[in-house]
């Protein structure tokens, strides 16, 4: 998200590419995969009138969004209700979250097959004595196709100011800096002590392990990210700490304790020394930007998502060989100028402090890398988006990015990026140059190459 000094956007883009089986991308003419981000048109959020895009999240196959007057829209895969609309069918076009119309929705956060969003009341009465900020869950697990609000074990007074979901858990952080998770806890992801079955309640997770020879103790959090069955938080002080299935070095751990799992939060220590702000979570894998910027990755790589080149099929915690050995403990991919950072199921996108956006991992729908190759081993420019990056999602096979306009100049180029076709791309691309609109200016160059190359966007 954008930091809190930056000024309010007056225009905002939200751009989505990649697999679209299930109408997650909202692109109607798409049957399988868009190769390229393209823009939503704005008339697809009719209900916000003038409100901006400000949010963005993505699931296995399905996208939330919310909108800056407090709506929620969401569109793609409804199997299991994650839309929100009480029903199981799919929408292939944002559709407005009715049930939330009274609610002011501040965040969303998307797993596999549920939603989750915090929320405000719009309006407030003198009999109500918690205005903090709730959070309401729908989906898969989640007992519900409609927002039905959750408290857990934080009070009803208690303001939740961020949720993170996984494949079939999730964790909600409240103000305090206090941590709690529900759901499955078969690899030990809800960071208990112990893996169990079924489905659990929500307890806090107040236990957090330094060193293996020290006792447990409680850490105030700062921030969480879910990945299918593992979860990572950052503590006030800057460090990272992981716990539940490990099996592809997604801890970030030399050994684990439990075979191929960690049942307690425990600190990252090969990352001591360097003060972690944001940490974010595949699959399989793990990637934590620091204060300086610099963007580490671990964890399971086969498929391309650490950006560190073709990795082996197969991992072992306890194997032997080195390449196995480097990707279960934080690697530097990009030293410096990390601004955003997000992980999909299998690849990950990243978003530079000069503007550009990178990505690589698993490319077979274009969701990593646009283009054809299958993966995309090392960090690839994906220079068709305008605008200010405010927000990166990333979903099972699907893409999303939130550009921004704060300024007269950017204001410019998200309209001038409207207007440009391959006839008129040479002509905008000399006057982008020009004045120094470098994103305008690498998308008119996109433009005009793709259609004299014949590049298909679609299939």
């Amino acid at each position: 998200m954008a930091p809190k000094s930056s000024p309010a956007p007056v225009l905002s883009a939200l751009y989505v590419w990649g697999y679209n089986k299930s109408g997650q991308i909202a692109a109607v003419n798409v049957r399988r995969c868009l190769r390229v981000p393209k823009r939503l048109a704005s008339d697809l959020f009719d209900d916000v009138g003038n409100a901006r895009i400000v949010e963005v999240a993505c699931g296995l196959q399905h996208t939330a969004a919310v909108a800056s007057d407090g709506s929620l829209f969401t569109w793609g895969s409804n199997e299991f209700g994650q839309l929100g609309d009480g029903t199981e069918d799919d929408h292939t076009e944002p559709k407005l979250v009715e049930a939330l119309k009274n609610e002011f929705v501040k965040s969303v956060a998307c797993g596999a097959n549920c939603t989750a969003a915090i929320c405000q009341p719009c309006t407030i009465s003198k009999e109500d004595d918690s205005p903090a900020s709730k959070l309401w869950v729908w989906g898969q697990n989640q007992e519900s196709n409609y927002p039905q609000i959750f408290h857990g074990v934080f009070s009803h007074t208690l303001a939740v100011i961020q949720v993170a979901c996984g494949a079939t858990h999730i964790a909600a952080l409240s103000e305090l800096g206090t941590l709690q998770c529900w759901g499955y806890n078969e690899y030990g992801q809800l960071g208990r002590g112990f893996s169990c079955e079924g489905r659990q309640e929500a307890r806090t997770v107040d236990k957090f392990i330094s060193n293996l020879d020290e006792p447990p103790e409680n850490v105030q959090i700062s921030q969480i990210a879910c990945g299918d069955y593992h979860t990572a938080a950052v503590s006030s002080a800057g460090d990272v700490y992981t716990w539940g299935l490990g099996h592809t070095g997604q801890l970030g751990h030399r050994a684990l304790q439990s075979h191929n799992r960690e049942v307690l939060p425990r600190r990252v220590v090969s990352l001591e020394g360097v003060r972690v702000t944001h940490v974010a979570c595949g699959g399989v894998h793990t990637c934590a930007v620091t204060e300086s910027g610099a963007l580490y990755m671990w964890g399971g790589g086969n498929a391309g998502q650490l950006g560190l080149g073709s990795q082996a099929d197969t991992f072992s915690c306890y194997s032997s060989d080195v390449s196995a050995f480097a990707r279960r403990i934080p690697v530097i991919l990009v030293p410096k100028g990390v601004q955003h950072v997000t992980c999909g199921q299998c690849h990950t996108l990243a978003a530079m402090k000069d503007g550009r956006l990178l990505g690589w991992g698993y490319n077979s729908c274009g969701q990593a890398a646009t283009g054809k190759s299958s993966y995309a081993w090392y960090p690839t420019p994906i220079d068709w988006c305008v605008g200010a990056v405010r927000m990166l999602a990333a979903g099972g096979g699907h893409s999303a990015v939130l550009t921004q306009a704060c300024n007269l100049k950017e204001l410019c180029e998200l309209k001038i990026a409207d207007i440009v076709t391959p006839e008129n791309a040479g002509r905008i691309e000399e006057v982008a140059v020009t004045n120094h609109s470098d994103a305008l200016a690498r998308f008119c160059g996109l433009v005009r190459n793709n259609a004299v190359n014949g590049g298909k966007e679609y299939d």
